[in-house]
C-alpha cells in the first residue's frame, strides 16, 4: 500500500458547484519525487474571489488551465505507475481535499482509484501524541505557500517524522 500525500486549492467550499483549481500529490517515501502537479479550468460560472485569492491565481489565468478530463485520467494513470498496492489518499484536511478529488475522478473517469477511504495528518499527530489540542505543522520542512504540490510535500514530510519520531506504522512503497 502507498500513502498518497493530496493537497487541493480551489475556488469555493464544496465541488461541482465551484471548482478545483490546482492539486498536488505525492508518493509518501524517503526521497518524495513520486509527484503529480496540475492545474485546472474551472468546471462552472461560480467562484468566489476570496477562496480563488488563496491560490494567488487570478480567474483569468485558471480559465486558461488545462482540462479536468485530461487532468484527472493522467493523475490515474500515475496512481497506477506510481504507487505499490492499494493507494491510500491522507491530507491535512482530507474533508475537504478528499471531497474534490473524489468528485473530479467519479465525475471525469467514472471511478476514484484511491478508494473511500481516507485519514487527515493532523488526526493522527493528535492521536500520537495525546492531545487533540496541538498541531502538526511544526514537522513540515517545507514551508506552506498555498501552491499545492509544496504543501503536499510539506505535509508528506511531517509524515515521514511521525514515522520516524513516533514510530507511526505506514508503508514506505
Amino acid at each position: 500500500m502507498s500513502c498518497i500525500m493530496v493537497d487541493v486549492e480551489s475556488d469555493g467550499p464544496i465541488p461541482g458547484d465551484y471548482s478545483m483549481i490546482s492539486f498536488g500529490a505525492l508518493v509518501v517515501e524517503p526521497s518524495l519525487t513520486k509527484t503529480f502537479y496540475a492545474q485546472l479550468q474551472p468546471i462552472s460560472d461560480k467562484w468566489i474571489p476570496e477562496a480563488l485569492q488563496i491560490s494567488g491565481f487570478t480567474r483569468e489565468e485558471t480559465l486558461a488551465f488545462e482540462e479536468p478530463q485530461a487532468v484527472m485520467e493522467k493523475f490515474a494513470v500515475c496512481i497506477e505507475a506510481e504507487s505499490s498496492g492499494r493507494p491510500f489518499f491522507i491530507a491535512d484536511n482530507n474533508g475537504f481535499d478528499w471531497q474534490f478529488i473524489n468528485w473530479y475522478f467519479y465525475h471525469f473517469c467514472g471511478n476514484n482509484p484511491l478508494g473511500h477511504t481516507s485519514s487527515n495528518l493532523g488526526s493522527l499527530y493528535k492521536g500520537l501524541v495525546k492531545d487533540t489540542f496541538v498541531n502538526f505543522k511544526h514537522l513540515r520542512k517545507t514551508a506552506p505557500t498555498h501552491n499545492a504540490l509544496e504543501d503536499a510535500k510539506g505535509n508528506a514530510e511531517a509524515l515521514l517524522q511521525l514515522k520516524q519520531e513516533f514510530g507511526l506504522k505506514i508503508s514506505l512503497k
